[in-house]
């Protein structure tokens, strides 16, 4: 099957930042924070649930996220992801580096025009 040249693949660590930040707003179960992140980038960005969970599941064993048992709004059972205080300030942390990347690429991209 071909690549689709306009979905490329995310950085590391993009998911983790998008995760936080959207948990950063409200507690959420995992199609909530897909379905936020697609929304909220205006379909730019679409989380596989296959990276999701296990995201997920690794930023809670680094204790930057909590669970609690919760009930979709299809009355489903289902985990509600919380960010944890380690996690807002991992979040700032990487907001800052991610920043500071980002400016880099910029003048890199700037420099190369003619």
């Amino acid at each position: 099957m071909a690549k689709n040249p306009e979905r490329r693949d995310l950085f590391p660590g993009a998911l983790e930042i998008m995760i936080l930040q959207s948990l950063r707003l409200q507690p959420m179960h995992g199609y909530a924070l897909v379905k936020h992140i697609k929304q909220v980038s205006d379909d730019l960005l679409q989380v596989e649930e296959g990276s999701l969970y296990p995201a997920l599941q690794r930023m809670l064993k680094e204790g930057l996220l909590e669970a609690e048992a919760g009930v979709s709004a299809k009355g489903r059972p289902t985990r509600i992801y919380r960010l944890t205080a380690a996690g807002i300030g991992h979040l700032e942390r990487e907001v800052i580096s991610f920043e500071r990347m980002f400016a880099g690429f910029t003048r890199v991209l700037a420099a190369a025009r003619p």
